[in-house]
C-alpha cells in the first residue's frame, strides 16, 4: 500500500483537477453485459419460450402479432479493467519530464481513476524484463495510486529488459490474456519490440474489448543531420556508427518506420482492435477526449 503522500499522489491531485474532471461528462460509469437479465433499461423484444417468466410479457405487442412476446432488459454489472503498461527501454525515449514513460504514467493514473469509480475494478500489468508484475483489480482513487505506485517503484531502466533483449510484444499481451475475461483490457504501449504479437491480440480480443494506446515521441522516427553519430538501440543496448546525413541511410532509415507503422496498423485491423496515437507533444486531456469520441465499447458505456 502506498504511502499517505507519494509522488504518484501529488501527479494524480494534478491530473484530477486538470484532466479527470474534464473527462467526467464524457466517460460514463454505466456498463452493461452483453447477457440479458432483469435491469432496468429496457434491450428488446422476442417471442415467448416455455419457462420464460410471464409477467414480462408485453400483452400489446402480443396482441398486434398475434404471438406472445417478451421484454428483455439489459443487466447491471461491475465492470473489471486491466491496464497493460508497456515498461521496456524504448520507452524512456523522450524528453526530461515528458517523455514517453511520463505519458504512460500519467495514462495510467488518469485511466485508473476514471475505471475505478462505481464500484468498477481496475488492475493493472506491468510488463518488462520479460516478466510482469500484477496490481490485483481494485477500486476507488486508492487503486489508482496502488497503481501509480508501483510504476513509480521501477524505471524502464532498472526493471525492463536486458541489454540483448528486445521487448517481446506477444508475451507482454499474453502475459494479460490469462487474467482478463469478458473485461476492458487497455494496453499502453509504443509497440517497439519483436515477437508475434498478432496472434495473442487476436485471442485477447475475442474475450475482452481492447483499446491500444500507442505512446509516440518524436525522437522515434526522427533522424536529425548531424553528422557522424553512434546510435544505440533502446532495447538491445547495441550501438553502431552511422551517417546522419547519408541519403541511402535516411531513405531505408524511412522505409523502416513506414515498414513498422504499416504492419502495426494492420495487425490491429485484423485484430479489430482500435489504436490511438498519443504524442508526448500533444496536451494529454485532449488527446484522451479524441479517444473517448472514437472508441465505441466500453469505454463509452458498453460491453460487447
Amino acid at each position: 500500500m502506498p504511502p499517505p503522500t507519494t509522488r504518484a499522489d501529488a501527479l494524480l491531485h494534478r491530473l484530477e483537477w486538470r484532466v479527470v474532471r474534464q473527462l467526467d461528462g464524457r466517460v460514463q460509469g454505466a456498463y452493461r453485459t452483453a447477457r440479458r437479465g432483469s435491469g432496468l433499461d429496457f434491450a428488446g423484444l422476442r417471442a415467448y419460450v416455455e419457462g420464460d417468466d410471464a409477467r414480462h410479457i408485453d400483452w400489446n405487442v402480443t396482441a398486434r402479432l398475434d404471438e406472445p412476446q417478451v421484454r428483455e432488459f439489459s443487466e447491471d454489472r461491475e465492470l473489471t479493467s486491466w491496464l497493460v503498461l508497456d515498461r521496456s527501454a524504448s520507452m524512456s525515449v523522450g524528453g526530461p519530464g515528458r517523455g514517453k514513460q511520463d505519458v504512460l504514467g500519467e495514462l495510467a493514473l488518469v485511466l485508473a481513476r476514471l475505471l475505478g469509480r462505481s464500484g468498477n475494478r481496475v488492475g493493472a500489468v506491468l510488463y518488462g524484463a520479460g516478466a510482469a508484475r500484477i496490481v490485483p483489480p481494485g477500486t476507488g482513487r486508492r487503486q489508482a495510486l496502488r497503481i501509480g505506485h508501483e510504476l513509480t517503484r521501477t524505471s524502464p531502466d532498472a526493471g525492463s529488459t536486458p541489454p540483448g533483449r528486445t521487448t517481446d510484444l506477444a508475451a507482454m499481451l499474453s502475459a494479460v490474456a490469462g487474467l482478463a475475461r469478458r473485461n476492458l483490457v487497455v494496453v499502453v504501449s509504443d509497440f517497439i519490440g519483436t515477437g508475434d504479437w498478432e496472434r495473442p491480440l487476436m485471442q485477447l480480443a475475442h474475450r475482452n474489448e481492447v483499446v491500444a494506446l500507442r505512446v509516440v515521441d518524436a525522437a522515434d522516427d526522427a533522424l536529425p543531420e548531424v553528422g557522424l553519430v553512434v546510435v544505440e538501440d533502446a532495447e538491445t543496448g547495441e550501438q553502431v556508427l552511422i551517417d546522419s546525413g547519408d541519403p541511402w541511410f535516411r531513405a531505408r532509415f524511412r522505409e523502416g518506420v513506414d515498414e513498422r507503422e504499416a504492419g502495426l496498423g494492420a495487425g490491429m485491423r485484423r485484430a479489430g482492435v482500435p489504436l490511438h496515437r498519443v504524442d508526448t507533444a500533444h496536451d494529454l486531456m485532449t488527446t484522451l477526449v479524441d479517444v473517448v469520441a472514437q472508441t465505441r465499447g466500453p469505454v463509452r458505456g458498453g460491453v460487447r
